[in-house]
């Protein structure tokens, strides 16, 4: 008997050392932690001004910000609410903002600017990534209200809807289709 047990102790220790690397891969992979925090972001809607032209009479009412486009978000993966809006800033330049935006946080979260339908139920889960997309960056917080500029060259128009993709299991969290 003192035979056999000497034979398991090195299996056993496999094992522990087996099972402690795995759960720690699964831990970093899914990070489930992040299902119960909340990051909220409270960013005001930014503003800029065209530069000054030396040459030209300065306007005696300056330009605002203009929603060119706006659309609601649906739930994909996880429950999803809150309102998209694409504005054109002063300068010509885009954002996308993101207001009263509710949904889990998660791994690898982002903003994506797509030309994707936007598709109710499972069926909308994944097909973010088939067509045409840009990254806008990470998702700042889970809940709030928050920017995104539009790169440089990028011509929003081609786009009709954005998602919070998770780039980590590649699905959308929940997508708004701009009208």
């Amino acid at each position: 008997m003192g035979r056999q047990n000497r034979r398991r102790g090195p299996l056993v220790a496999g094992v522990v050392i087996v099972t402690i690397a795995l759960t720690a891969v699964g831990l970093f992979w899914f990070q489930p932690w992040k299902l119960w925090q909340d990051e909220t972001v409270r960013e005001a809607l930014p503003t800029t001004a065209p530069a000054p032209d030396a040459g030209a009479p300065s306007p005696s009412v300056p330009e605002e910000p203009r929603t060119v486009a706006r659309g609601s978000l649906i739930s994909h993966e996880h429950a999803t609410t809150g309102t998209v809006k694409l504005i054109r800033l002063p300068d010509g330049t885009h954002t996308v903002r993101l207001e009263g935006l509710e949904t889990s946080n998660g791994p690898d979260l982002r903003v994506w600017l797509t030309d994707a339908p936007v598709k109710e139920g499972v069926a909308g889960w994944r097909v973010f990534d088939d067509g045409k997309y840009v990254s806008l960056g990470k998702l700042k917080g889970n809940r709030g209200d928050q920017n995104y500029a539009v790169p440089a060259g990028v011509d929003p128009s081609g786009f009709s809807s954005v998602t919070i993709w998770c780039d980590r299991f590649d699905v959308s969290f929940g997508a708004a289709r701009l009208t």
